[in-house]
């Protein structure tokens, strides 16, 4: 079936994300390899995207578009960590003190434990937290979702009425047309909030290279990334 305009344009920005990616931090292939995922327009794109995702040692499928992603970034963001040690390496990780810095109960947990590992899973297609290859992971990340989402003050903050300033789309130029003014506005609309998602996203990529020296410095988290050469 044919794809809509919007879904059309998701897979066009998916896409251009994916070899932004590549071609800006993480760099596994040679700049002359790059030609089949740089070619978005390409019937072919997604196996030339799961070719990479296992070559990258990627251990999500091209199905598993979240996990992937999720994955990327960590690699992403290690690169990144390696090519400016010397810029990133005098950033106060943020964690707390050792006065202050409480016994984690999750570290306890035997996390090959089949019972926990179904467990976990539960939860995380409940709460909709995408998959991790590291049960602990999603554990902290069910934590965190509970105790900044799911807590009464949370829930009664998320329960005020909010009011965004006004946009006038005329003044927002989308680049084609779909050939149905209907369309055209919605499609600005998706930009505007995917641009906005993209400056979300990259604060936190931002947040996660200041407190990355903390993060690779602990040999249990590496081997979620694999090892790849670059």
């Amino acid at each position: 079936s044919a794809i809509k305009p919007t879904e059309e344009l998701y897979e066009t920005e998916f896409r251009n994300f994916i070899v932004w990616l590549e071609d800006q931090k993480i760099r596994h292939y040679k700049i002359e390899d790059r030609g089949n995922l740089r070619n978005i327009p390409s019937s072919e794109w997604p196996k030339s995207f799961e070719q990479y995702l296992q070559d990258v040692n990627c251990p999500f499928s091209v199905q598993e578009r979240q996990e992937s992603v999720d994955w990327l970034l960590g690699l992403a963001v290690r690169f990144e960590y390696g090519d400016n040690v010397e810029k990133y390496k005098n950033c106060p990780p943020a964690t707390a003190t050792k006065a202050e810095k409480p016994s984690d109960p999750l570290i306890h947990l035997d996390s090959n434990n089949p019972d926990f590992k179904a467990g976990v899973m539960g939860l995380a297609n409940m709460l909709k937290i995408q998959r991790h290859d590291d049960y602990l992971v999603m554990l902290k990340a069910i934590r965190i979702l509970i105790q900044e989402r799911l807590t009464p003050e949370a829930i009664a903050k998320a329960r005020q009425s909010k009011e965004g300033l006004p946009v006038a789309l005329d003044k927002h130029i989308l680049g084609f047309d779909t050939g149905d003014a209907t369309l055209n506005e919605a499609a600005q609309i998706l930009r505007l909030l995917h641009i906005e998602e993209l400056r979300d996203l990259q604060t936190r990529i931002n947040e996660a290279i200041v407190a990355v020296q903390a993060i690779i410095a602990d040999p249990k988290t590496d081997h979620r990334l694999g090892k790849v050469g670059r």
